[in-house]
């Protein structure tokens, strides 16, 4: 008889101890209710909705290149090694691609003079 009262005194102190872990504490303060089921960060009746269109003044700059004529800029710029990606021929003994703005432009590369003008695609 001692085992059976002693087993459900266990049984209904582990049962208490596990219901007062879930149970909500008696003193917790309340959060405040919000009468909003969806915020708005914009004030109401303030939000105009304006599309700017922004116009790009688009500048194309010509070079007439010359054969003959002389670059003295050449030397800044990376000479093109795969010239045949770009479709353009292979330089001579001494000679370069260079790509300058939307051309390319074949220059000696001792004296800068050019030696034929290609535009890019």
């Amino acid at each position: 008889m001692k085992r059976i009262i002693l087993s459900g005194l266990a049984v209904s102190m582990l049962a208490a101890s596990s219901l007062a872990g879930q149970a909500a504490p008696m003193n917790a303060p309340v959060a405040p209710q919000s009468n909003y089921s969806k915020v708005d960060w914009q004030k109401p009746g303030r939000h105009v909705d304006k599309r700017v269109v922004v116009k790009k003044k688009v500048v194309v700059k010509r070079n007439h290149w010359r054969n003959g004529q002389k670059y003295g800029n050449w030397k800044r710029h990376q000479p093109i090694r795969d010239y045949g990606r770009y479709g353009l021929h292979r330089p001579g003994r001494g000679q370069e691609w260079i790509r300058v703005g939307n051309d390319y432009v074949l220059v000696g590369i001792l004296s800068g003079v050019i030696f034929g003008a290609i535009a890019a695609h």
